[in-house]
């Protein structure tokens, strides 16, 4: 069955209300263009400092946009992949995936697992772990083209994550991201093009782009890459909607030129012999 994907790219702010109305309009506009699944980037609806993002944070499942964009699944007939969510975990949030069918039923949730504590460069530092509990569980989502692989931003860089994913069964791997921009300069397209080709997978990365708040900007480019490594769509810097049209049977195809899947072994670990 062949599906055609759109990949939502948004430029969030502070403001929630005004977000989960940019994304439902989006969400409506890739429908209106034949998408049946409709991916949106991380933070989907809201993109601001920590302080904030946990002050606007709701309960599990109270989030706003999850009615919005249970209604927008219903009301426009596609499946829609809500990027991420800040949902209340405990004592602190869970960066969330929700896949929703276009009946507007929860299908599947996803928490990001791999945590950005990092300094990219100019000048920008992040703590995602402050204010966010690590997920601990890998999510593989039924959707009726084939197994989707629910994946968030910095966990693309563990390639061991998406090779699991698709030894389970995936055949697509959403990877709804807000990248920052120097690191999407040097290494967006060369990791998702490598997870793609490792896999023989096709690669959905919605992505946030522009400024959002202060200084805080990202790199934008969703893509929609083959399992050949072939990008199929690139978003550009601006907000919009771009399309890929998918045969899920072409990971087959490519996984049987190249069944890298099938072919590991056990092997030891290096010692450590003073090399370092």
């Amino acid at each position: 069955m062949t599906l055609r994907a759109a990949c939502v790219q948004l430029a969030a702010t502070p403001d929630l209300e005004a977000g989960v109305a940019a994304a439902r309009e989006r969400i409506a506009a890739a429908a209106a263009g034949g998408a049946q699944l409709v991916m949106l980037p991380e933070n989907a609806t809201m993109l601001a400092g920590g302080k904030a993002m946990r002050a606007a944070a709701r309960a599990a499942g109270a989030h706003p946009a999850r009615a919005a964009f249970a209604a927008a699944a219903r009301e426009n007939g596609v499946w829609i992949h809500a990027g991420s969510l800040a949902e209340r975990a405990g004592g602190r949030l869970a960066n969330r995936s929700v896949l929703f069918d276009d009946s507007g039923a929860t299908v599947a949730e996803y928490d990001k697992i791999h945590m950005f504590d990092a300094e990219p460069g100019d000048g920008e530092s992040y703590r995602e772990s402050a204010s966010y509990r690590p997920g601990e569980a890998a999510v593989l989502a039924p959707t009726p083209w084939g197994a989707l692989g629910m994946t968030i931003c910095y966990d693309l860089r563990f390639p061991a994550l998406y090779r699991a994913l698709a030894q389970a069964g995936a055949v697509m791997l959403a990877v709804p991201s807000a990248f920052t921009v120097p690191t999407g300069r040097a290494h967006w397209h060369a990791l998702l093009r490598a997870r793609a080709i490792e896999t023989g997978c096709f690669v959905l990365a919605a992505a946030q782009c522009g400024v959002h708040y202060g200084a805080r900007a990202t790199y934008g480019h969703s893509l929609i890459v083959g399992p050949w490594g072939e990008i199929l769509a690139d978003g550009g810097a601006a907000p919009g909607v771009v399309y890929a049209d998918i045969d899920p049977g072409e990971c087959d195809r490519v996984r049987a030129r190249l069944p890298s899947l099938s072919h590991d072994r056990p092997w030891a670990a290096p010692a450590d012999n003073g090399a370092r």
